[in-house]
């Protein structure tokens, strides 16, 4: 008989961005995209982790500059190459936070042929992040 008091595992993952400059980045994420962060790591500063509603993403600056590759430099002339996808609770409203914020857009916000309703934003580095919900889920779930 199954224990229905025993909690599955929890696994989670973290994008890892290597930037040119992790205070200024941490500073974007926070003011633009509402995230938070509690400390940077290093002298002079050289990593941070920001979170918001349980993702985390990861900022490290290397001693060489110039060396960041967000995944949309390996097809230029696609449009559709993320660096991360967020699953959110609601993306119409996320959207609508980051329009009043000044966000860069990437993509407008629109319903996929894979069943999400979702948007692109680039951050300050040109990484690429894609927020968005299950646009099939019922309003009850």
């Amino acid at each position: 008989m199954k224990d229905e008091t025993t909690v599955p595992p929890r696994w989670s993952i973290a994008p890892f961005f290597i930037v040119d400059n992790v205070v200024t980045t941490a500073n974007y994420y926070r003011d633009q995209l509402g995230f938070q962060y509690k400390r940077f790591w290093g002298d002079p500063p050289r990593f941070c982790m920001v979170h918001r509603n349980g993702i985390v993403i990861m900022l490290s600056q290397l001693s060489a500059q110039g060396v960041m590759r967000p995944n949309r430099l390996a097809d230029p002339e696609s449009d559709d190459a993320w660096d991360a996808y967020v699953w959110v609770d609601n993306a119409d409203a996320l959207h609508a936070e980051f329009l009043a914020k000044g966000v860069t857009i990437a993509r407008g916000l629109c319903d996929q042929p894979y069943g999400c309703r979702d948007f692109d934003v680039e951050d300050c580095n040109g990484y690429r992040l894609c927020f968005g919900h299950d646009s099939e889920r019922k309003s009850n779930d």
